[in-house]
């Protein structure tokens, strides 16, 4: 039997930081503000790789800095094996500065000097970890000097020795050869005999050689292709691929014809073209995907140039690479718009697919209610500015519970509990934090006018919390105002990168029946909002749980779930309705508040209690909710292993 590698794939080489500008139209000088993304086109291909569904490896350099640790946890997140990301305690992590300007100028400069990744060396090469794999994708870039050059080869070697496969991405940039000016980034091409000499000696070695035109020049030594193509050819048997830009690409596996057109291909998919870097590292992962699983040429093409479309039509490089559901749904739909960033179904496809981590449980202390917080402190005659140290507790109350599962998080909010959300910065757990002007109806929000403005300014990870008391049978404009605002912000949410939780509660007098809170939510798909999150009122009818299942499953069925609220319940009748609600999925767990914190709130305020008494009260509390929702609905296995 023969041995089943560990590693699809190993890329090696750049790894970076982008900072890609956010204006589009203008000069690099005039870019105001940035999108922090990872990236290096090795680094690249290795994520886009990933989301493929295939296992992919990377061997690269960081710098022992908050960007270096910025791309492990990345890479760890999209799935990527980082075993041979190494930290560089004496260099920085790499940087790009890019930008859009039009449809052919992409402005771009490297921050590269002395930097980490440059820095690896052939002791760098694990042998083991090459030997499992059953492919290593160099590229041209890291053959520029003789430490990385010599760590390419020992990786080629290792993984050939071990039959495995050598895959070559040309990725030339003269400026990193030292042929430009340094602030000459976006030129392509500058012939150079010496560069073309060390390109060539990697010919022997390679089973599959990708470039674009110009890369194909260089790595040719000529700027006629058939004649560069033909060089390339005499010293290597290797499949090669000529990446065409919209016109898709050419395969060649035997004798280079005399028309490029006569090899093999796979049209190219009719786009928008919004931005050009980073499609040429999907188009990359789109074939390997193939490849490497033994597909045929022209549906390694298809692949790539579908991948490749996909990343031409978005902003960033890695975090626009589609997913393999994404992938799929591209390839079946019948009608694209050519704007594809347009396609809604597309975009959502790419959103929900790429959110992390997995939550199949989620238990949360809900500890961001102002108006509740600022009345008890009135009552008991507290100073208000106590309230932030009591925020605090929360997230220590709940540490003291999860011990760093990621199932547990906390709702704390920017006015009062900003100590709370600072601290959890440093914790693993979900965060949750409101948008919404406490008590308004119809819906109003606490901060900006320009809900988008204020989410600029939230840590990626907080997830954006908006309460909403709505019935479905409100009056017209009540209704249009409600669904307005909520509408800006799922806007907000998406464009800023956040995710959203949507809690309804019906405002009391309301006629509740077992189809209400389902109809809102039927309403709110059918404007276009999807809601990462529902939060929900406890039921103990299992008929209203029901339609909400299959409301949320037949509009979103890659919805995270509902947690249920608690509305001040008493835990008895809390523990009730858990009961009710665990039989159906699409209830993850609960996000509850002051059930939990309002004893020992109060006591606190009044001074009855210190922190330490104040944060064990709130941890037993919580505790007994968790250990009772876990009573009647298991924790999953995924979760209950961390």
């Amino acid at each position: 039997m023969s041995h089943m590698k560990v590693l699809d794939v190993i890329t090696i080489g750049r790894s970076s930081v982008d900072l890609y500008g956010e204006q589009v139209g203008g000069r690099l000088e005039d870019m105001a503000s940035f999108a922090k993304y990872i990236g290096g086109s090795p680094t690249n291909t290795a994520v886009g790789v990933a989301k493929l569904g295939m296992k992919a490896g990377l061997l690269t350099r960081v710098g022992n800095d908050h960007f270096g640790r910025f791309i492990h946890e990345e890479l760890d997140r999209q799935g990527v094996d980082t075993r041979g990301v190494i930290t560089d305690a004496n260099r920085l992590t790499a940087l790009a500065i890019l930008g859009i300007r039009n449809q052919v100028d992409f402005p771009l400069i490297f921050y590269r000097e002395n930097c980490a990744d440059m820095a690896l060396t052939d002791s760098d090469v694990d042998e083991a970890v090459f030997a499992d794999t059953n492919a290593v994708l160099i590229n041209g870039t890291h053959l520029s000097t003789e430490s990385t050059a010599a760590a390419s080869r020992r990786a080629c070697d290792i993984v050939r020795t071990n039959g495995g496969k050598v895959i070559f991405d040309i990725d030339y940039r003269p400026v990193l050869w030292g042929l430009t000016a340094p602030d000459m980034g976006e030129n392509r091409f500058v012939a150079d005999q010496a560069v073309t000499a060390k390109l060539q000696e990697f010919l022997p070695l390679c089973d599959l050689i990708v470039g674009t035109e110009e890369e194909v020049h260089i790595l040719g030594g000529a700027t006629d292709t058939v004649a560069a193509l033909r060089a390339i050819r005499a010293g290597s048997d290797a499949l090669i691929v000529l990446k065409t830009g919209a016109d898709g690409c050419v395969c060649f596996d035997g004798a280079i014809p005399d028309d490029i057109r006569q090899g093999i291909s796979a049209p190219g998919f009719r786009v928008e073209v919004f931005n050009v870097l980073g499609a040429g590292d999907s188009f990359m992962a789109g074939f390997l995907r193939g490849w490497l699983a033994g597909e045929t040429i022209e549906t390694c093409c298809t692949l790539a140039n579908a991948c490749g479309a996909i990343v031409v039509s978005r902003h960033g490089c890695s975090p626009a690479m589609p997913t393999w559901d994404e992938l799929q749904e591209f390839l079946a739909a019948n009608d694209r718009p050519f704007r594809l960033r347009d396609d809604v179904a597309l975009e959502n496809a790419h959103w929900s697919t790429t959110r992390w981590p997995d939550l199949p449980e989620l238990m949360v202390l809900a500890m961001d209610h102002r108006s509740q917080m600022l009345d008890l402190a009135e009552e008991t005659g507290a100073d208000p500015c106590r309230l932030s140290a009591l925020k605090a507790l929360a997230l220590r109350a709940v540490h003291r519970v999860a011990n760093g599962s990621r199932s547990f998080g906390v709702l704390l909010d920017g006015r009062l509990g900003m100590r709370g959300l600072e601290e959890a910065a440093d914790y693993p757990y979900w965060i949750g934090r409101p948008i919404e002007l406490p008590g308004s109806r119809p819906l109003e929000f606490e901060s900006s006018a320009d809900v988008a403005t204020e989410l600029r300014q939230w840590p990626s990870n907080h997830v954006v919390k908006c309460l909403v008391f709505v019935h479905p049978d409100d009056a017209g404009d009540l209704r249009e105002r409600q669904e307005r605002q909520v509408l800006r912000l799922f806007d907000a949410c998406r464009k800023t990168g956040h995710e959203l939780l949507l809690e309804l509660i019906v405002p009391k007098g309301c006629d509740v029946k077992n189809d209400t809170v389902a109809r809102t939510i039927e309403r709110f798909y059918a404007l276009g909002v999807r809601p990462d999150w529902w939060k929900l009122e406890p039921s103990e009818d299992p008929q209203a749980w029901s339609n909400i299942q299959q409301a949320i499953l037949e509009n979103d069925p890659r919805c995270r779930g509902v947690v249920l609220l608690g509305l001040a319940a008493p835990d008895d009748a809390l523990l009730r309705s858990f009961e009710v609600a665990a039989p159906f999925p699409i209830v993850k767990g609960f996000a509850v508040g002051r059930t939990i914190w309002a004893d020992a709130a109060r006591q606190w305020l009044k001074g009855e209690i210190d922190d330490i008494t104040a944060e064990r009260l709130l941890a037993e509390r919580f505790g007994k909710l968790v250990h009772g929702w876990r009573a009647v609905r298991p924790a999953p296995a995924a979760v209950a292993a961390e």
